[in-house]
């Protein structure tokens, strides 16, 4: 397979995916082209039809069926070879796991005191620091103390075109208490270490001796890899509000999902759930479409966080809509969810309140920021136009993971990532 220069696999990581794979029955060499590609495509560097049509005899020989989520241009024009390559011919790299060492490149002979330094690292997307599965790593875009956050500012400008749902969470507030985790364990029936949202506890020597938080669900991207991998359809965008959700009955556990999310969000259920169907309400699978998405998935079957689908088609009355598990047991007024599209909704209200409490007096120095607010997204550079921003600093390349104040067992939790994650960071980076 081949590399490319800007969406690299670390041999690590690659060998990590491969071993994912093989313990599917499916081509684990198209799954690890794929997933490259498909960021590829979300970066701008492959059209979505050249994609489709390096790929579609090999998926419909694997599997039967090409049921991908590609906007595909007219027939006419796919059949005739249009919408080419955007970068070349090479293949992208799958990351699930951190960025760590991409990140330094990044970050080598950063000045935060320099504002042109700092616009410099902003525009290569990796001021801001992501903590994925395998380590804390690179994100994009950080929006430094004068812009929105990228994803609602965009989601504003389209105001009235229907709903958008996201999150605003301020890591400011967050205290690492793990509420929100058990909060989502217990509403969705998750077996134990399934953890759909997920806290990490890092220490940053570029932010003071304090531990910092960042709790990390799936992003719900604009653009998301994951379902332009799938080749049965079953990972799709909801076209009424754009969840990214997974219909149980349609997905055959690939795990081409799982190996093409920039995010470590995806979780493959092995053997029998921990909670039996029979004590599930059928209101909290089945969505308004009729299709199940929700609560925990079956027996060899991918699930992840579904940013709560049964609340927002009303299925958990009324006033659940517009609102998260995670949100609701956030006592520290971290986590902040709604329509994106709405102006008042809870995370772009939050936004603009918290921006006012920090305002600068700029009465004797006119050329001072307005406020002293700064927000990013995981990995905006690689396009996949996150629905969740992050208010507060983005960890840098010296963070590391760290004990939090409250264990996860504890709690009747199981953090199960953080040996994985420890090793990337005791490498230094090389394998995060």
């Amino acid at each position: 397979m081949s590399t490319d220069d800007d969406i690299d696999t670390p041999p690590d990581d690659e060998e990590r995916h491969r071993r994912l794979l093989d313990e599917t029955d499916y081509d684990t060499d198209l799954g690890l082209e794929l997933a490259r590609d498909a960021q590829r495509v979300t970066a701008g560097e492959l059209s979505e039809a050249a994609f489709y049509r390096r790929y579609h005899d090999r998926i419909v020989e694997e599997f039967e069926v090409d049921d991908r989520e590609i906007d595909l241009p007219d027939p006419d024009a796919l059949a005739a070879g249009e919408g080419g390559d955007a970068g070349g011919d090479g293949s992208g790299g799958a990351e699930s796991e951190g960025f760590l060492d991409r990140l330094g490149d990044a970050l080598e002979g950063f000045d935060p005191d320099d504002e042109e330094s700092r616009r410099s690292v902003m525009k290569k997307g990796a001021a801001a620091g992501a903590l994925a599965l395998g380590g804390l790593g690179s994100t994009g875009g950080a929006g430094g103390g004068d812009g929105g956050p990228p994803g609602a500012a965009a989601a504003q400008e389209e105001d009235g075109d229907g709903t958008r749902w996201g999150m605003t969470i301020n890591l400011n507030n967050c205290d690492g208490c793990l509420a929100c985790m058990v909060a989502c364990d217990q509403e969705h029936n998750l077996s134990r270490g399934a953890n759909w949202m997920y806290v990490f506890a890092f220490e940053d020597e570029n932010q003071g001796e304090e531990t910092n938080f960042l709790p990390r669900t799936c992003q719900h991207c604009t653009d998301s890899p994951c379902t332009k991998v799938c080749p049965v359809g079953a990972r799709h965008t909801r076209e009424e509000d754009g969840l990214v959700l997974t219909d149980y009955d349609i997905c055959i556990g690939c795990r081409y999902c799982e190996v093409s999310c920039p995010y470590g969000v995806n979780y493959f259920q092995w053997g029998e759930p921990d909670v039996p169907e029979s004590e599930i309400d059928d209101d909290h699978q089945i969505d308004d479409r009729g299709r199940w998405v929700g609560s925990r998935p079956p027996e060899g079957v991918m699930g992840k966080c579904t940013f709560c689908v049964d609340r927002q088609d009303g299925q958990m009355g009324e006033e659940k809509i517009g609102t998260t598990a995670c949100e609701e047991a956030c006592t520290m007024d971290a986590i902040h969810f709604g329509d994106l599209n709405d102006p008042e909704s809870p995370p772009n209200r939050h936004l603009r309140e918290y921006r006012e409490s920090q305002e600068n007096d700029q009465s004797d120095y006119p050329n001072r920021k307005e406020h002293t607010v700064s927000t990013f997204q995981l990995l905006e550079e690689r396009g996949t136009d996150p629905n969740v921003t992050f208010v507060g600093n983005a960890p840098s390349q010296d963070a590391r993971q760290v004990d939090g104040p409250v264990t996860y067992e504890e709690m009747g939790l199981t953090d199960d990532r953080k040996e994985v994650l420890d090793q990337g960071a005791a490498a230094g980076g090389e394998t995060a």
